[in-house]
């Protein structure tokens, strides 16, 4: 997709990616020189995509989010201090690993090999697809951070079976990816109860 060509309904088909499973994508104008402090009113649910575009939140009306309005998340940055100790939880990945990342999300599994799953090179020209257009929405200049590890200087996350992680849900493994550039942060995170 060329850059402009994005609109509400290439973003909205792209989600689809994410369809029947348990994730959540939240894109708030950036508004603090620590952009922690947006990443956690995302996850808070206190702010709206500037561009009026699709949000997912997969716990709204569930029963889960009625007993705690914080859930999934085990927390939420809201001060400074908590900002340094989330920016302790993630790392800064390059532009090229993040689409595998974004498709990555989409799988809806943990530490799996991608390349060697059932149908992956049926599906793979698709998810790549719906991935670049999410990834089109955030311009050069941005900064992408995950809570995942990894081994090298450019991952490729569909070839990485053994990753650690920081959890930021109460599910069993989760996993997101963080945009951040001048206008807006985006968080897109994905639970897994194993």
């Amino acid at each position: 997709m060329e850059e402009g060509q994005l609109d509400a309904q290439a973003w909205s088909e792209a989600l689809t990616l994410y369809k029947w499973l348990c994730t959540f994508v939240g894109v708030a104008p950036r508004e603090h020189d620590e952009w922690w402090l947006d990443v956690g009113a995302i996850m808070r649910l206190e702010t709206q995509d500037p561009r009026g575009w699709e949000s997912i939140d997969p716990y709204e009306g569930e029963e889960e989010r009625l007993e705690d309005p914080l859930f999934p998340w085990l927390e939420t940055p809201s001060t400074t201090v908590d900002a340094e100790r989330y920016r302790r939880r993630v790392d800064e990945i390059p532009r090229s690993s993040v689409r595998s990342l974004i498709v990555l999300l989409g799988a809806g599994t943990s530490r799996l090999d991608l390349s060697k799953s059932l149908g992956w090179e049926e599906r793979r020209p698709e998810m790549e697809r719906r991935a670049g257009v999410i990834l089109s929405r955030f311009p050069d200049g941005t900064r992408f951070y995950t809570n995942l590890g990894w081994k090298s200087d450019h991952p490729e996350f569909y070839e990485q079976p053994f990753r650690t992680h920081a959890p930021f849900s109460q599910y069993d493994w989760d996993a997101g990816l963080i945009a951040v550039n001048d206008d807006e942060v985006a968080v897109l995170w994905n639970f897994l109860s194993l």
